[in-house]
């Protein structure tokens, strides 16, 4: 189940704060993609649109917003994105449902 495009309106408020946010995509053929941003429903918006989007994801549609979390630096945001790249696809689910998401 994704997040809907209502919670995603909902949560721009919040995503569109000084804060950094980790947020979690994944594509049509279900390959995960993660990253960071201070704005989670521009940069959804734009890996949708392929513009400003990541090279690995144009193409790739639809997507969902799987997951997104608060982390306020943009260093905390870093260092577990880095860890959760290095994860494997079950262990970055596994890592999904852990935070209370349903893959």
């Amino acid at each position: 189940m994704s997040v809907s495009d209502e919670q995603l309106e909902e949560d721009q408020e919040v995503s569109t704060s000084s804060g950094w946010y980790l947020y979690v995509l994944e594509t049509a053929r279900g390959a995960l993609y993660t990253g960071i941003t201070t704005d989670v429903a521009r940069r959804f918006d734009e890996h949708q649109k392929g513009k400003r989007g990541a090279r690995s994801l144009r193409g790739k549609g639809p997507l969902r917003l799987l997951y997104h979390q608060s982390l306020g630096s943009r260093s905390e945001a870093l260092k577990l994105e880095a860890w959760l790249k290095k994860q494997s696809a079950p262990a970055k689910r596994a890592w999904l449902e852990d935070q209370g998401t349903p893959i």
